[in-house]
């Protein structure tokens, strides 16, 4: 079964984190951020180059880059 990351949803398509992959402070970042196991998270835009993509988190639009958004797993 592939895995399916924040990077794969196209605009306007929600997901649950599932789990995150990644360490030390980008993990501390994301935590802080509310990306947690259960949060929904909606892709509101990507830039015209796809990097970085504008995320809804809970209730807070956060800019993630693809090297960080590609190691949030989601269902």
């Amino acid at each position: 079964m592939i895995e399916r990351t924040l990077k794969d949803l196209e605009e306007g398509q929600t997901a649950r984190v599932k789990k995150l992959l990644s360490e030390g402070g980008i993990r501390r970042r994301l935590l802080d951020i509310g990306l947690i196991e259960g949060t929904e998270v909606e892709c509101l835009q990507k830039s015209p180059a796809g990097d970085p993509v504008a995320y809804l988190i809970r209730g807070a639009v956060i800019a993630l880059r693809s090297e960080d958004s590609c190691k949030v797993l989601i269902n």
